[in-house]
């Protein structure tokens, strides 16, 4: 491990301790949510990225396969979009895995002080799911758009309508956790007495 990281995860550690004690929330959550993302991103190796990556290629995969639109060569993380002009190839890396989308929304959940630990894990979870499959329709809008539309619809499709279906989910999912708190705690709420009915419903059928 890097001794530069291992001396900022220390400081960051003690300022973080600081904020706690005196009881400046604001400042806790801004410190310990940008650090922590910085931390995950230094430790996202490149196990963690063919994670993510391959979990997008296999959940897209299936729409190349059913359809013949693409092909997914899950081995170089390409998915080749067939059109009728020429293939195009698109790879999927680091950036478009969602990796940095996912631990930004996870640093910002653990540290958000209206929710407790029950909730904190509710919402990460969802959010991972959520990223996720938003990244996947991103993904699959760009590979319906270029088959049908050719080669020279790619830049429009990947770089312009692609991103705008992205990040309005990422700022959707955003604004359900971060900023209506009602909402969000009635869906966690709903959520938890649901678990509780089928629990309760599974003992009662032993």
């Amino acid at each position: 491990m890097n001794i530069y990281l291992i001396v900022g995860i220390i400081i960051w550690l003690y300022v973080l301790s600081l904020f706690k004690r005196t009881d400046l929330a604001a400042f806790h959550f801004i410190w310990g949510s940008v650090g922590l993302f910085f931390i995950l991103i230094a430790f996202s190796n490149r196990y963690l990225i063919w994670l993510f990556t391959q979990a997008v290629m296999h959940g897209v995969g299936w729409l190349g396969s059913l359809t013949q639109m693409s092909e997914t060569l899950t081995r170089y993380s390409i998915i080749s979009i067939t059109n009728p002009t020429s293939p195009v190839n698109m790879v999927i890396d680091y950036e478009c895995s969602g990796i940095i989308e996912t631990l930004a929304f996870l640093s910002l959940v653990v540290f958000f002080p209206i929710y407790n630990r029950h909730e904190r894990l509710f919402f990460s979870l969802m959010g991972i799911l959520w990223i996720y499959l938003a990244n996947v329709l991103r993904l699959l809008l760009i590979i319906i758009i270029v088959h049908f539309g050719g080669g020279q619809t790619f830049f429009i499709a990947h770089s312009l309508l692609g991103r705008i279906v992205f990040y309005f989910l990422v700022i959707a999912l955003y604004y359900l956790v971060f900023t209506s708190s009602q909402l969000s705690h009635s869906i966690y709420d709903t959520f938890k007495q649901k678990t509780q009915f089928l629990l309760q419903k599974r003992r009662n059928l032993k």
